[in-house]
């Protein structure tokens, strides 16, 4: 296990040195981005209209942050966790096609990201659950916010992070997963613990 800290916009070179199980402390922009914004994402690809920010070597933040506005209109943020990811499987070779280098969230993603994240030179870090708190200290600054009509959790948030984590790799560029190696022993224990024969 090694520790790294990086800062967007995130490089692919350093996304295929990483490794599942690896420690990783992010600084600059992140997004978050959840159900209905990968949707309208999609919609706006489709269409050739242009995005709101621009992904290439973005953290992608799988979040609903719970923010408060300041009297001048500014927001600051009170919480954010991560939400569960395997919703956005769908979306796993646009997030790609975009230029998006990180994903974070809880709980891995399936085989289409798998292959996205070799093909295109992205990672998935498992943000720690339960720690929303904790996580927010590492977010300096609310930049803006996209799309608050879809609410407060679906909506973009565009955040300054400074040393951001702790976030563990959990799918890596090689095609390494830290869900599939526990499915996979998780099953073995079950057979030696109730064999069929």
């Amino acid at each position: 296990m090694a520790v790294y800290h990086l800062s967007t916009p995130l490089k692919e070179e350093d996304m295929r040195k990483l490794n599942i199980g690896d420690v990783v402390y992010l600084s600059g922009n992140i997004f978050t981005a959840r159900d209905m914004a990968h949707f309208k994402i999609r919609g706006l690809l489709e269409a050739g209209e242009p995005l709101p920010k621009d992904f290439n070597g973005a953290a992608v933040f799988h979040a609903g942050p719970v923010c408060l506005k300041n009297e001048d209109g500014s927001w600051r943020l009170n919480v954010i966790g991560p939400t569960t990811s395997i919703r956005m499987e769908p979306y796993a070779d646009m997030v790609g096609k975009m230029g998006v280098k990180a994903i974070l969230g809880k709980g891995g993603m399936g085989d289409d990201t798998m292959e996205a994240c070799k093909k295109y030179g992205y990672v998935y870090f498992q943000a720690a659950p339960g720690c929303a708190a904790k996580l927010a200290q590492g977010v300096e600054r609310i930049v803006d916010v996209n799309w608050f009509e879809m609410g407060m959790p679906e909506a973009v948030w565009h955040l300054e992070a400074k040393e951001f984590g702790p976030l563990v790799v959990g799918m890596d560029t090689q095609g390494n997963s830290i869900y599939a190696n526990l499915k996979a022993a998780a099953l073995k224990k079950i057979d030696e613990l109730y064999p069929l024969d």
